[in-house]
């Protein structure tokens, strides 16, 4: 399954790649874990963008899963194959990028016209769209 999870909120500034998280991205990126471990879902790798937004949003979202966040140039912004990222890190794989490469890749592989939220996530199998949640939907599961 490859899951996708948009980086959570993060503070304005210049240059954007420093940008970090807000208090309120931190706890979005916080949920988004817990919910995940809450859920019991297993991820083989968590991959992420070298921007400082989504690695701090990967190493929360990861942290309660266990996972290691390996930082990957192609998820920095732009086009990018998702499938291409994501061989040879197993089976279940979570991508921590940007907008608007992540809808589009769920579009690219499924069909589906979705705008990822800030702290978002969404999984597909087999080119079908299985979950897509926003932090509200993720808060509630962590509780």
């Amino acid at each position: 399954m490859l899951w996708l999870l948009r980086h959570a909120d993060a503070l304005d500034g210049q240059p954007d790649e420093q940008r970090p998280l807000s208090e309120k991205g931190r706890r979005q990126a916080s949920v988004v874990g817990a919910a995940l471990a809450k859920l019991g879902v297993h991820i083989d790798a968590c991959l992420s963008s070298p921007r400082l937004r989504a690695v701090e949003t990967a190493t929360l979202a990861c942290a309660p899963l266990g996972l290691e966040v390996h930082v990957t140039p192609e998820l920095r912004g732009g086009p990018f194959d998702p499938e291409a990222v994501a061989a040879g890190w197993g089976r279940d794989v979570l991508l921590v990028g940007h907008e608007p490469d992540l809808s589009r890749v769920v579009h690219d592989l499924t069909g589906a016209r979705v705008r990822m939220k800030k702290g978002g996530i969404a999984a597909i199998d087999r080119r079908e769209l299985i979950v897509l949640m926003r932090p509200a939907e993720l808060a509630a599961i962590a509780g």
